[in-house]
C-alpha cells in the first residue's frame, strides 16, 4: 500500500499543475488527497465542533459555502461508516473552513462523531412522500441546575419549534437542543429533545385528493405511515412528551400523544364536525384556498405563487356560514384562529379601530419576518364583516371611521408589505354592502354562497342532530328522517336544529304532571322516547322556515274559501297552474310573470293566492300594501328588492305582489304616483333568477289602463283577465255556495234576481 501511494504521489508531482475543475476547486488545500470523489459518491469532510453555542441551537450542520451552497442544497446525508447514515440540514458559515463540517454536541452524540473524524457527505433531497405530518419529541431540561416545577405551555413550545426549525430535516432518535422563550412569564428555558416518532405526510396523495375535490371520500380514522426521517413543514403537528424521570411539567393541547392531523387532512369527516349539506361548498373551498398549502414552501417559491388569502362566505341566515368558518379553523393545523365579530373592531376613540385591525395581523407579520416562506398559517375569522367593510363613502358623518377601517384591512391583506401566511375568512348576509375593493383577487377572492340545503343536505343535518338520541335509544326507530327531510323544504340548518329541539320539548312536555308545581315523573323519564308525533307537532306549530311559504298571508286571502261560480274561474286556475308547471319544467327558462287584472272586488287576490298555494312551491312571499304603510319611496324600493332577493335564493319560489296601484301610490285625481317605485318594479321584473333557481311572479291590479300607460303591462309575460259576475246563474252559484240563506229563501231570491238581471238587460238593449 505504501508503494502504491508513493507511486501515486510521484506521478502527480511529475505532471504539470492544472487548475482543478470548478466543482472541486475549493478542496485544493485540503490535507486529504486532492483527487476526491464526485458528489454522487460523496465528499470526504473532517468533523469540527460548532463555532458557538448559538450555532448548536439552530439544529444545523455548518459547512463552507464553497463546498455546498445552502441556498441550493438544503440537506446532506452523512456516512460515518459503511452501515450508518444520518440526515442533516445545512447552513453556510464563513468560520467553517473548506473541507470541514461542524456539528453541535447533541448531533455529534447522536451520530457518534468524534472531532477530526473523516466522514462522507452527500447532498440529499426528500421525496414528496417524506414530509412530516406529525412529529413526537421527548423533552427534558438541558441543564439540571435550571430545573423548575412551573408548567410550560406545550402549545407555545410547538409554535416556537415550527418557527425555529421549519423546513429542516429530522430523523428518529435525533438529539437536539431547543431554546424556548416563555414570553408570558418572561423566562427562557433550554431543553434537550429526542425525536421519538415521525408520521408521514404524502404531498402527492394530498394534492391528488385536493384536485379531485374528495375531502371526505375516505375514513377519518385512516392513519399515515411511520417514517424514519422527513422534512418539517411549517404546519406539521409538533407534540411534546416528557422524558421518563424528568421534572418537566407540560400543559396544553400539544402535550402527549394526540390524533393525527396535518395542515389539511383530506380525510376529515363531516358528521364528526357537525356539518351537513355543505359537501360541495367545502370541496370548492378546499380546491381554491387550501390545495396550494399542501405543497412544501420550496415548491411554492419555485412557482412564484401566492396562496389565497381571503374567503367570503355569504348567504341566508342560519345556513352554516359561521359553523363552516369555525370548522375550517379546526380542520387546518394552523395557529389558533382569531375569531372576531365585526362590531368588536369599532372603538369610540380615534385611531383605535385601525389599531385593532393591525393587532390581528401582528403575530403573522412577526412570524413572516422571522421565517419567511416557512411561516405557519394564521387564520383570522370575521363574523358579520359587513359591519366594518361597507362601501367607502356610503356612511354619513364626518368621522369616516368605517372608511379608514376598510383602508387598513385592505393594506394588511394585499398592501405594500404582502403576507403569504394569512387566511382571512369573512361571513355576511349582505354581500352587496361590502366594499368592492375587498372582493378583488388578492383579498377576499374566493366568494362562496352558502345556500339553503337540498333534500340530501337536510337529511345529513337531521342525522347529525339526532345522532346522540339514536345512540342512546331515545328516538323511536319508526321516525322516518328521509320523509322529514322531504317535508322540510327551504329549512336552513339552524331551523332544522330548532325543529329537533322543539320535538324534544314536545316529548318532555308529556311527562310534566299538572299540579301546583310543574314536575317530571321520575318513573317515566327513562322511558322517554321522541316519536313521529313530536316532530309533526313541532313542524306544524313551533318552527317555520324564514324562506318558506307565507301560509298565514295566503290563508288571510282565502278566509271565505274559493267559489267556482262558472267555467271562467276554473279556466283562470288552470291557466295559473300551467304557469307554475312551466316554471318547474327544467327545459324552460324558469322565470314567468303574470298579472291578474280586473275590476275591484272580483276576487283577483284570492285567485292569485289559490294559484300560489296550489303550486306547492316551497317559498311563497306576499308583498302587500298593508306591509308598507308609512314607508317612504326608498323604503318601499328596498322592501321590494329584498323580497325579490329572498325569492331568488330558493330553488322554487312564488312572489305575489298584491294591489299594484296602492303599492305605487297611484290615485286618479292628479294623477299621482311614485315614479321611484315604478322604476324599481320595472328593473326587478326584468331580472331573471340565477341559474338553477326558478321564480313565478304574480301580481294583481284593478286598473289595466294605468298599467299600460306606465309600461308595467309590457314587463309581465301574460295578463289574466278576471271577469265580473254577469248572469243570474253565476250569481245564484255564489249565493248557494255561501250558505247564507235557507233553502226556502233561495227560490224567491232567484226569481227576483232573474227579474232584475233580465230587466236590466232589456234596458241596456
Amino acid at each position: 500500500m505504501k508503494e502504491l501511494l508513493k507511486a501515486h504521489w510521484t506521478l502527480k508531482l511529475d505532471r504539470p499543475a492544472a487548475p482543478p475543475p470548478p466543482s472541486t476547486q475549493t478542496h485544493y488545500h485540503r490535507p486529504t488527497p486532492p483527487t476526491l470523489p464526485s458528489y454522487a459518491d460523496g465528499t470526504m469532510f473532517r468533523v469540527r465542533k460548532a463555532p458557538t453555542d448559538a450555532h448548536t441551537l439552530t439544529n444545523f450542520a455548518f459547512v463552507n459555502r464553497n463546498d455546498f451552497n445552502a441556498a441550493e442544497i438544503k440537506h446532506v446525508k452523512v456516512n460515518p461508516g459503511p452501515a450508518h447514515s444520518y440526515i442533516f440540514s445545512i447552513q453556510n458559515d464563513p468560520a467553517v473552513k473548506p473541507g470541514e463540517i461542524a456539528f453541535g454536541v447533541p448531533h455529534r452524540n447522536w451520530a457518534v462523531l468524534s472531532l477530526d473524524q473523516e466522514i462522507r457527505v452527500t447532498p440529499f433531497q426528500f421525496k414528496p412522500s417524506e414530509y412530516i405530518g406529525s412529529i413526537v419529541l421527548s423533552a427534558d431540561f438541558n441543564n439540571k441546575k435550571n430545573v423548575t416545577a412551573e408548567p410550560l405551555n406545550a402549545d407555545l413550545m410547538a409554535r416556537e419549534f415550527s418557527i425555529q426549525f421549519g423546513g429542516q430535516a429530522f430523523s428518529k432518535t435525533m438529539k437536539m437542543a431547543f431554546r424556548f422563550e416563555d414570553k408570558e412569564k418572561n423566562k427562557t428555558h433550554t431543553l434537550s429533545l429526542v425525536v421519538k416518532s415521525i408520521e408521514q405526510f404524502d404531498v402527492n396523495k394530498a394534492a391528488q385528493a385536493a384536485a379531485n375535490g374528495e375531502p371526505s371520500s375516505q375514513s377519518s380514522s385512516a392513519k399515515p405511515e411511520q417514517i424514519e426521517s422527513g422534512q418539517l413543514l411549517p404546519n406539521s403537528v409538533v407534540i411534546f412528551d416528557k422524558e421518563e424521570g424528568s421534572m418537566l411539567n407540560l400543559v396544553g393541547k400539544s402535550k402527549g400523544k394526540s390524533a393525527y392531523r396535518s395542515i389539511i387532512n383530506p380525510n376529515w369527516n363531516f358528521a364528526e364536525m357537525g356539518i351537513g349539506g355543505l359537501d360541495k361548498e367545502f370541496s370548492n373551498i378546499f380546491r381554491r384556498a387550501f390545495a396550494s398549502r399542501v405543497f412544501p414552501p420550496e415548491f411554492i417559491e419555485q412557482l412564484g405563487m401566492k396562496h389565497v388569502r381571503g374567503i367570503l362566505l355569504y348567504g341566508p341566515p342560519g345556513t352554516g356560514k359561521t359553523l363552516m368558518a369555525r370548522q375550517i379553523g379546526k380542520m387546518l393545523n394552523a395557529r389558533e384562529p382569531k375569531i372576531v365579530n365585526g362590531p368588536q373592531i369599532l372603538d369610540k376613540y380615534v385611531g383605535e379601530s385601525e389599531s385593532n385591525v393591525r393587532k390581528l395581523f401582528a403575530d403573522a407579520e412577526e412570524e413572516w419576518r422571522r421565517c419567511g416562506a416557512n411561516s405557519g398559517l394564521h387564520i383570522i375569522i370575521f363574523d358579520e364583516i359587513d359591519a366594518i367593510c361597507k362601501q367607502r363613502g356610503s356612511m354619513a358623518g364626518s368621522s369616516s371611521v368605517h372608511d379608514t377601517v376598510v383602508n387598513q384591512l385592505l393594506s394588511k391583506m394585499d398592501g405594500v408589505e404582502q403576507l403569504n401566511n394569512i387566511l382571512v375568512i369573512g361571513m355576511t348576509n349582505r354581500r352587496d354592502m361590502i366594499d368592492e375593493a375587498l372582493l378583488r383577487p388578492g383579498r377576499l377572492e374566493v366568494q362562496m354562497e352558502v345556500s339553503l340545503p337540498d333534500e340530501f343536505g337536510r337529511l345529513q343535518i337531521l342525522r347529525i342532530h339526532t345522532a346522540r338520541m339514536r345512540e342512546y335509544n331515545k328516538m323511536d326507530p319508526k321516525v322516518d328522517l328521509e320523509d322529514l327531510s322531504k317535508r322540510t323544504k327551504n329549512f336552513s340548518g339552524a331551523e332544522l336544529e330548532g325543529l329537533v329541539r322543539a320535538a324534544q320539548s314536545s316529548a318532555m312536555n308529556r311527562l310534566v304532571k299538572a299540579g301546583g308545581k310543574a314536575q317530571a315523573d321520575p318513573d317515566a323519564i327513562e322511558k322517554l322516547v321522541i316519536n313521529s308525533g313530536d316532530f309533526d307537532y313541532a313542524l306544524e306549530n313551533d318552527v317555520k322556515p324564514a324562506f318558506g311559504r307565507s301560509d298565514e298571508s295566503l290563508n288571510r286571502f282565502l278566509t271565505r274559501g274559493m267559489i267556482v261560480w262558472g267555467p271562467e274561474v276554473t279556466q283562470i286556475v288552470e291557466e295559473g297552474s300551467l304557469l307554475a308547471d312551466t316554471v318547474k319544467n327544467p327545459e324552460n327558462s324558469g322565470f314567468r310573470s303574470a298579472v291578474l287584472a280586473g275590476a275591484p272586488k272580483t276576487g283577483k287576490t284570492s285567485l292569485a293566492a289559490q294559484i300560489a298555494k296550489s303550486s306547492d312551491f316551497p317559498f311563497v312571499k306576499v308583498i302587500s300594501p298593508e306591509d308598507t304603510v308609512g314607508f317612504s319611496e326608498s323604503a318601499k324600493c328596498m322592501a321590494l328588492k329584498k323580497a325579490f332577493e329572498d325569492a331568488k335564493r330558493s330553488k322554487l319560489s312564488v312572489l305575489l305582489i298584491d294591489n299594484l296601484e296602492r303599492l305605487i301610490d297611484y290615485h286618479p285625481v292628479g294623477p299621482r304616483y311614485s315614479n321611484l317605485v315604478i322604476q324599481a318594479l320595472l328593473v326587478l321584473l326584468n331580472s331573471p333568477p340565477p341559474a338553477g333557481h326558478r321564480l313565478l311572479v304574480l301580481a294583481t291590479s284593478s286598473d289595466r289602463s294605468f298599467l299600460r300607460d306606465m309600461g308595467l303591462m309590457d314587463v309581465f309575460g301574460s295578463v289574466i283577465d278576471i271577469p265580473k259576475l254577469s248572469t243570474a246563474d253565476q250569481m245564484m252559484n255564489v249565493i248557494q255556495e255561501s250558505n247564507i240563506y235557507s233553502d226556502d229563501q233561495l227560490p224567491l231570491i232567484e226569481h227576483k234576481l232573474r227579474s232584475f238581471v233580465e230587466g236590466k238587460m232589456w234596458v241596456i238593449l
